[in-house]
């Protein structure tokens, strides 16, 4: 029987180049964590002969375990003392990615690490792409040489960071993330979007900063770039309290898209007063997750020229709160003339008053997407719900009869989709009134729970179709 020592020698025994692309395709922090390799690495810090075929790096003090909380500053210390000592041995030539998530430590005390990201990024025949930065507790002012780099294509900065912007040049870089960065006021990040001309990525989040914080929360509020193809704003920035309604206003007045060459667009964030979206023809796909604010009254925000701003698009997603925000928020529906598939997201405690209205406004609609059915019953949902109202005394209310041409009747979708379809009675009748109403539909496919797949089945195989198109229902 083989000991288990006999088993880590093998490995360890294993050639250089093998365990090169080991150590890149596992992360640095799960080979520090463990002993297997550890008379190779003792080895690295010797020669260069094993990280010479390293082209990945990633470290993470997160998954280190510190005895005790009191420890950790110090523990941090000699967290980066390890990369220090690591990098000083790391070939900057071979290493393609790299990734450092700490908690900040001493950082005064090991220059090193960001001066070997620094050599990695100036080095002529280096080839260092993606760079992904992250810091958790104690703020870093990141050097403003690491703003420049003729090779870098991605980079991610998270957190703690501090950036004294005067001069930005990535001409390679493609992909940029700035996730919560707490340092960077709005001349900075204008600086630094405008120092990457191919830039053709931007994923943004503000999410949880402190109103008092002396950077509020802005890169999220305003995008110009003519190079963006896809973007991603995800803002989260908090109500200022009934004391402190001018933040509250400031920090939520306008949000500014330009970007003419933009392809796909996911915003998330509570509403704002007004939008500016321009310069978007090349728009196609929008992901829209829109809350509104439980503690102001009035309700506060429109929605109005956002909705027009996106109104050329082909493919529109909508989250359940983004349905309300419509119905409260949106003075007047565009027509979305091309837009062909429309997926909707549904809430039990969300309503559908929207429905109705964003409906008729899609004249060329051909596949209706659904995330579940059960939603918020209202007296508002129209002709496009079969949900009945109750009111003050829990008796049913009788819907009246509109005398107007239903919006499912003239409703063009050739394709309905049913996600995560459940069997309640409220889903029966819902998928009753589509059915009996869409006349053009050729295609149904529903969702549903294995477990009570035969039972569901026959339900819905019962429902009448009124499209003489669609002679099935298609399980998935």
């Amino acid at each position: 029987m083989r000991s288990c020592c006999s088993s880590r020698d093998r490995i360890s025994d294993l050639p250089d180049e093998i365990l090169g692309k080991i150590l890149s395709l596992v992360p640095t922090k799960v080979a520090v964590s463990t002993s297997v390799l550890s008379k190779r690495w003792s080895r690295m810090n010797n020669n260069n002969n094993l990280l010479a075929h390293v082209d990945t790096l990633s470290f993470d003090e997160s998954m280190v375990v510190y005895p005790n909380e009191e420890a950790v500053s110090g523990s941090s210390d000699r967290f980066l003392d390890f990369l220090d000592k690591t990098l000083r041995n790391c070939l900057t030539k071979t290493i393609k990615k790299f990734s450092l998530s700490h908690r900040g430590g001493s950082f005064t005390r090991s220059p090193a690490i960001y001066g070997w990201i620094l050599s990695a990024l100036e080095e002529e025949q280096g080839c260092l792409e993606e760079v992904h930065l992250e810091c958790t507790r104690i703020e870093v002012n990141l050097e403003r040489r690491l703003l420049t780099s003729n090779t870098l294509v991605k980079l991610t900065l998270s957190r703690e960071y501090c950036l004294e912007v005067d001069r930005v040049y990535f001409p390679a870089l493609k992909s940029l993330s700035l996730l919560t960065v707490g340092g960077l006021d709005y001349n900075n990040y204008r600086r630094l979007i405008k120092g990457c001309p191919v830039l053709e990525e931007l994923f943004i989040t503000d999410i949880g900063a402190d109103t008092l914080d002396p950077y509020p929360p802005c890169c999220t509020t305003h995008v110009k770039s003519a190079s963006i193809k896809r973007l991603v704003l995800s803002v989260d920035m908090p109500y200022g309290g009934p004391n402190n309604l001018h933040s509250f206003h400031e920090l939520h007045d306008l949000t500014y898209v330009k970007a003419p060459s933009l392809v796909y667009l996911d915003y998330s964030s509570h509403v704002f007063m007004d939008y500016r979206f321009l310069d978007l023809d090349s728009l196609l796909q929008v992901r829209l997750n829109l809350k509104l604010w439980d503690h102001h009254k009035p309700i506060y925000g429109d929605v109005t020229n956002l909705a027009a701003g996106i109104s050329n698009i082909t493919t529109l997603h909508l989250s359940p709160d983004s349905l309300e925000a419509f119905h409260f928020c949106c003075k007047s529906m565009p027509v979305f003339k091309n837009l062909l598939n429309l997926s909707i997201e549904s809430n039990k405690k969300k309503g559908w008053q929207a429905m109705p209205f964003l409906l008729k406004s899609c004249p060329n609609l051909r596949t209706l997407v659904f995330k579940g059915l059960v939603h918020r019953v209202t007296d508002k949902c129209g002709d496009a719900c079969a949900c009945t109202p109750y009111n003050k005394h829990k008796k049913k209310m009788k819907k009246k009869k509109s005398k107007v041409i239903s919006c499912l009747w003239t409703c063009p979708v050739k394709v309905l989709e049913i996600v995560e379809y459940g069997g309640s009675f409220q889903e029966l009748k819902q998928m009753r009134h589509f059915l009996g109403n869409l006349e053009c539909l050729e295609t149904v496919r529903v969702g549903i729970d294995a477990d009570n797949s035969m039972f569901l089945r026959a339900n819905l195989l019962a429902l009448p179709i009124v499209s003489s198109n669609c002679n099935n229902i298609h399980f998935i």
